[in-house]
């Protein structure tokens, strides 16, 4: 069997690139994330009134500061009725926050893409910024719901980023939806940018990261051997 290839080419191991020296920088992405979200969020609840008395506008009516008070999800979702609703939220976002971190100490130990580890230390930042916001608001700022058991692990997360999209009657000839009235006007804080910034990336970039790892495992071939 012959080959195009010199010998050198396919029979010296593959070279790995050498392992970033640590994984704290992706963790303190994930740090400087808590950081500016509770600072935003006890600076709106120090200086800001709730609701329309405090609302700041930025751009127009489009694009406002308005200070809210969010018992759920993101954008104001919640799973189930008060109380089990915010104790399952919690315990769910504990659960991810330690499972995103092992997932990155294990993304760095395999050397995927660094854009990737970013991403989800991203994605991590803002899930811990929601938890401290649950774990401890009910007790640092008296903000449980009425009637919750305990001001431990039922306080209610700060939102203040209020993006006014549309709110009127859609057009009758729009299947479905037509003619329904909407209100499209999400209100979040930066945990929850953070996590959908991290998810989007991943989404757009992901056969860049995917292609990057590869490439740095030697996972691409080089050339393809004849006969």
């Amino acid at each position: 069997m012959q080959t195009d290839l010199p010998v050198d080419t396919y029979s010296q191991p593959q070279r790995y690139p050498a392992r970033r020296s640590s994984v704290l920088p992706f963790f303190l992405l994930a740090l400087f994330v808590i950081v500016i979200d509770q600072l935003s969020k006890y600076l709106v609840h120090k200086h800001m009134q709730p609701g329309l008395p405090g609302e700041i506008p930025l751009i127009g009516n489009w694009f406002k500061l308005h200070y809210t008070l969010n018992p759920g999800m993101a954008f104001g979702v919640e799973l189930l009725p008060p109380p089990y609703g915010k104790l399952l939220l919690t315990a769910f976002r504990l659960l991810a926050a330690g499972g995103i971190s092992y997932y990155i100490v294990r993304l760095w130990r395999q050397r995927a893409a660094a854009g990737f580890i970013a991403c989800m230390a991203l994605i991590l930042g803002g899930a811990v910024g929601n938890v401290v916001d649950s774990v401890f608001y009910g007790v640092i700022y008296h903000n449980a719901p009425f009637g919750s058991p305990t001001p431990w692990f039922f306080g209610q997360v700060i939102d203040m980023i209020y993006v006014d999209i549309y709110e009127g009657f859609l057009p009758a000839s729009w299947p479905i939806m037509g003619g329904k009235y909407v209100s499209l006007w999400p209100i979040f804080n930066l945990a929850d940018s953070s996590i959908f910034i991290g998810v989007a990336l991943i989404l757009l970039l992901q056969g860049r990261f995917f292609k990057q790892t590869q490439e740095q495992n030697g996972l691409v071939p080089v050339a393809d051997s004849k006969d």
